[in-house]
Order: structure tokens, then sequence, then C-alpha cells
């Protein structure tokens, strides 16, 4: 499937992070939506799903790990890459078992987040 066909959502509240990984990954050629909380994305779902989420794990209201928590409690499993400013060995250990994709810590090189949103959409895991 063409990678212009898929989408990415990205979740981060800062919004220059925001705007610098759409153009990232819009360069990349995905088709990426975007939203500064998890209740927005969650108040927008629609089918078909979309191909990964690019998910800050320290969001207002619900978090990155519980939006992943629930996305799974409702039968739909959608690969996550998790960002972060403040990672550390705990969460990331959450992440994992979550089942989480990878785990990015802020700032990371463009090619680790393009690298990890590729495998996920491929459904690999990094």
């Amino acid at each position: 499937m063409s990678r212009t066909r898929q989408t990415i959502v990205l979740i981060d509240d800062d919004e220059s992070v925001r705007r610098a990984l759409q153009r990232l990954l819009r360069a990349a050629g995905w088709h990426v939506e975007t939203f500064a909380a998890a209740e927005q994305f969650l108040d927008s779902l629609a089918q078909p799903a979309p191909a990964c989420l690019v998910v800050d794990v320290h969001l207002p209201g619900l978090s990155g790990l519980e939006l992943h928590q629930r996305l799974q409690a409702e039968g739909r499993a959608v690969p996550v890459v998790f960002i972060s400013a403040f990672g550390d060995e705990r969460m990331r250990a959450q992440a994992r078992e979550a089942g989480a994709i990878a785990f990015l810590d802020k700032p990371f090189q463009e090619e680790c987040l393009l690298e990890a949103v590729a495998q996920a959409a491929a459904g690999t895991e990094c």
C-alpha cells in the first residue's frame, strides 16, 4: 500500500513539535493527522484505523499510555510509537509491556522516528 494512502496520527500537546513532526512525516510520504490531546483523537476516531500512532507519553488529560490501553481494551489495536522528553526506564518498560513498537526520547534523530513509523505501519517491531 502506498504511504500516501496510510494515515499516521500524531498526538502531542506541544504545537511546535506537532508542526515539525508533521512536516517530517509528510515529506516522507505519509498522510498525517495531528491532535493536541488524546481526547481530541478519540472524538475523531473513524475508519479505517490509522497505520500508526505517534504519541507523546505526557499529555494533558488522558496520557499516551492510558490512550494506548484504552484503545486495546476497546479492541482497536493500532501500532504505537511513543515519544517523550521525560522518559524513564519504568515508563519504557510499561510501553514495551503494552506492545509499543518503539519508545523514542526527545530529542530524537529524524531517521529513528521514520524507521519506527515505517516498521509500525508494516506491522513489525523495532
